[in-house]
């Protein structure tokens, strides 16, 4: 059984502006894995301060944006992922190499003292959503809900026959929701293996109904590493769904909001 998750807020609680120690992300057990939640709306001066540690390639990346909004999201996004595993490794931000894996997770190729520091980012609209561990796989994924059009010919492709039957027996007010977490749970059972995309969505079987505790299952797994996969189930903020899969049964979700403190002092950690 996991433990409730313990909720923190990395932000002074008068609302002010934080001091340095109340800035840093707390320490990350070995048992832990910490969810970060920010919003992707800051102020300009946010944008232009995480613009400045993105790597030539996020830049270049960010650039290529024809939307001011998504290329500013995007600046959030990264910026606020280097910001955060930099403190987990005591590396300025602007100094981390993130990779990909062969089917495109994300991965830090800087060293960390002999341990593996995994991650797995999502974002949707205006929000993204970051899960931190040591040397323990781990997958997110977020949807903003909103109407989808064509949803009874997505569930026919991707959702299982036990799924799909599912999804038809929900009151027609809570298909949107159940569809969204079908979607958000399997999208993060296939980041946690590092397949995502790659993978296909009707190899794993998850529940759909709103308000039911997350399952998972996987009936052909050919993944022979001797931990099972958990998954939970996750409302980070009011319109939007979520999940997280972790790679065993053994550990403490920590929930925390990622806010803004003075710059300098999060981008270089002593």
């Amino acid at each position: 059984m996991i433990p409730e998750p313990v909720s923190r807020i990395a932000e002074t609680a008068s609302g002010g502006e934080p001091s340095l120690q109340e800035a840093l992300p707390p320490p990350l057990a070995p048992e832990e894995v910490h969810l970060w939640y920010a919003s992707l709306n800051q102020p300009p001066a946010q944008v232009e301060a995480f613009a400045r540690i993105l790597s030539p390639d996020e830049q270049a990346r960010a650039n290529r944006f024809f939307f001011e909004r998504d290329r500013r999201r995007f600046i959030v996004g990264r910026g606020v992922l280097r910001t955060l595993l930099g403190h987990y490794v005591r590396i300025p931000p602007a100094n981390l190499s993130l990779g990909r894996g062969p089917h495109g997770k994300p991965l830090l190729e800087t060293p960390a003292d002999g341990k593996r520091l995994c991650f797995n980012l999502a974002h949707s609209h205006e929000a993204a959503l970051y899960a931190i561990a040591w040397n323990r796989e781990v997958g997110v994924d977020l949807e903003h809900l909103r109407p989808i059009s064509r949803v009874r010919e997505i569930v026919d492709r991707f959702f299982t026959p036990r799924e799909r039957e599912t999804f038809l027996q929900l009151p027609p007010e809570q298909q949107l929701e159940g569809f969204f977490n079908g979607w958000t749970r399997k999208e993060a059972y296939l980041k946690a293996c590092g397949v995502g995309l790659a993978g296909s969505l009707d190899t794993v079987e998850v529940s759909l109904a709103p308000g039911q505790p997350a399952t998972l299952s996987v009936p052909h797994a050919t993944d022979d590493l001797p931990e099972p996969w958990s998954i939970r189930a996750l409302t980070p903020a009011d319109g939007y769904v979520a999940a997280l899969v972790v790679r065993g049964q053994a550990w403490r979700l920590v929930c925390l909001t990622w806010q803004p403190p003075p710059y300098n002092a999060i981008s270089n950690p002593s």
